[in-house]
């Protein structure tokens, strides 16, 4: 086995090394602030909370393990996080939540930017020790890595003074939602840095973070001082309800070319940096379907939550039809990744992976900003 190298500076370099979640053990939280706001109203997972049934968790389990095994026949390699016991509690002195969440979307935790592992505050409760998932791995990866750089971010307090209680009800509706997130006013207050990793997107000089449910402004400056020699551009979607992780919003596919959810398109003044720079922003295809699996917190469009290898080729859910027309499309090759019943267990296929190391360098994608 080779000595692990860490280094991936964007979102469509050949890949290398990646981590893929797991789903053991997996648990619907108990409510709490932030989770009830992102849970849409009418979905089936109101009122539940334990463990996943064991049939569920296999399913999904079969499936990132197949996934694993394509990746690695491809040459990529790939590590697994060690679970932790999700059923205990999470306890601070601030807060305390009877479960916890899991461990399948690594994205959501850990920030590859350069040979650094950022792990994120996260905003969840629930989330709040989701690292020790990844903790053999880094470990691992500091002693076989040199230049390898493990940081955490400062660990919020996660008080009810992190959250507005106006997103409290389960009765606000969709309009209201739609309006608040037109005037940036989300579930997360200013109290403290709060960021999810799976808000940032890579773009080598730059970093593009969305503010939204699981990502404050005081997270992104967090960001920007943190990564002094990059440039850190806050976003937003008007669009998006329930804004919270922008890899089914806004995914770039290589240098040049975006997709964008043709629901929660990125406001015109935000577009600039990106028509300055000959980026093609193109509307998503729609999804194959018109509901999320049983007890998913996500919506229909992670069919947009793809996972690129290389300038070339992607892979996409073999259920999405038309997401897959579209790359092929585009030029690009599509490898199909059966992943649906996993959905649930924390996103698609780049929620459930997390670079280790892509080839390529730090590239400015933005000379004219």
């Amino acid at each position: 086995m080779h000595k692990t190298v860490v280094n991936s500076w964007n979102e469509w370099d050949p890949l290398r090394h990646v981590i893929v979640g797991r789903a053991d053990d997996c648990h619907i939280p108990p409510a709490e602030p932030a989770l009830e706001a992102k849970v849409p109203e009418d979905s089936d997972m109101r009122g539940q909370w334990g463990r996943r049934p064991q049939e569920t968790i296999d399913r999904a389990n079969e499936l990132l393990d197949t996934f694993a095994g394509q990746l690695r026949a491809r040459g990529i390699r790939v590590d697994r996080p060690v679970p932790i016991n999700h059923a205990l509690p999470a306890s601070t002195p601030d807060f305390h939540t009877d479960s916890q969440f899991g461990c399948m979307p690594p994205r959501d935790v850990l920030l590859t930017v350069g040979s650094e592992m950022l792990e994120a505050t996260m905003s969840y409760r629930c989330r709040w020790f989701e690292y020790l998932n990844y903790r053999p791995l880094m470990q691992k990866y500091f002693e076989e890595d040199p230049k390898f750089r493990h940081e955490s971010a400062p660990k919020p307090r996660l008080t009810d003074a992190d959250y507005h209680p106006d997103y409290l009800s389960d009765k606000i509706g969709v309009e209201k939602r739609l309006q608040w997130a037109a005037e940036k006013f989300f579930v997360t207050t200013e109290e403290e840095p709060l960021f999810d990793a799976a808000d940032v997107l890579r773009f080598g000089r730059d970093l593009v973070v969305q503010h939204g449910f699981t990502t404050n402004l005081k997270g992104i400056e967090w960001l920007r001082r943190h990564f002094p020699e990059h440039r850190v551009h806050a976003v937003n979607f008007p669009g998006d309800p329930y804004p919270i992780h922008i890899d089914a919003t806004f995914t770039p596919l290589r240098p040049g070319l975006i997709l964008n959810n043709p629901q929660r398109r990125l406001p015109k003044e935000q577009r600039d940096m990106f028509e300055k720079n000959g980026w093609d922003i193109v509307d998503a295809a729609q999804p194959a379907h018109n509901q999320p699996p049983p007890l998913c917190y996500s919506s229909v469009w992670l069919s947009m939550n793809v996972l690129v290898l290389d300038h070339g080729t992607v892979c996409v859910e073999k259920s999405e039809v038309y997401q897959a027309e579209q790359m092929d499309r585009l030029g690009l090759e599509v490898v199909e990744v059966e992943l649906r019943d996993a959905y649930a267990f924390g996103g698609g296929l780049h929620c459930c992976t997390a670079d280790v190391y892509r080839e390529g360098t730090c590239e400015d994608y933005f000379p004219h900003l």
